[in-house]
């Protein structure tokens, strides 16, 4: 049997004391995008792109999604500016247009490191945006959202917990792989 690795706080969590409002959201972030890199990073690259659950996504797919999820919502979604490939990390331009066809691909010639460099640089674009930006601002109409704008603080919320669920999922692959998870 091995032994039970669960602890009560993970030491990288952000401080519980400190900034609230924008600050905290954006250190929230921080940590759940570094949960992900690290999870991906620790894997060999055959492991990175390896699939070890029924749905058929890999670990490197996953970070790709959640690097094109947080830039729809933060860059397209609440600044309403255009964004290169917004569904690049799916097999299809539009992935809602043919449910249960689309999936998640990455390819062959792009490694986990890019993904990670580009997914801190998403990462600065959405620190910057939380600096600069009243949590209660609606997003931009006619970029991703073309109607009912939510607010910066929901978009938030919702990224984070998008986030929260990957990487739980992430740790489930990197226990599968005998690669220790925090």
């Amino acid at each position: 049997m091995t032994e039970d690795s669960r602890v009560g706080r993970n030491p990288g969590e952000p401080p519980k004391s400190g900034g609230a409002g924008p600050e905290r959201c954006a250190s929230y972030l921080e940590w759940c995008r570094q949960e992900i890199i690290d999870g991906v990073l620790g894997l060999s690259a055959d492991e990175q792109r390896r699939t070890l659950v029924p749905s058929g996504w890999t670990s490197i797919e996953l970070m790709s999604h959640v690097l094109h999820m947080e830039q729809r919502w933060f860059v397209w979604g609440f600044l309403g500016e255009q964004v290169a490939e917004p569904w690049g990390d799916w097999d299809v331009d539009e992935p809602w247009s043919k449910p249960g066809d689309a999936r998640w691909q990455v390819p062959d010639d792009v490694t986990a490191d890019q993904l990670a460099r580009r997914l801190d640089d998403v990462g600065d674009r959405t620190t910057a945006i939380l600096r600069d930006h009243p949590l209660d601002t609606r997003a931009a109409v006619g970029g991703r959202l073309k109607e009912d704008p939510p607010t910066l603080e929901w978009i938030c919320f919702h990224v984070l917990a998008e986030y929260a669920r990957h990487a739980g999922h992430l740790d489930i692959v990197v226990e599968q792989a005998g690669s220790p998870t925090t």
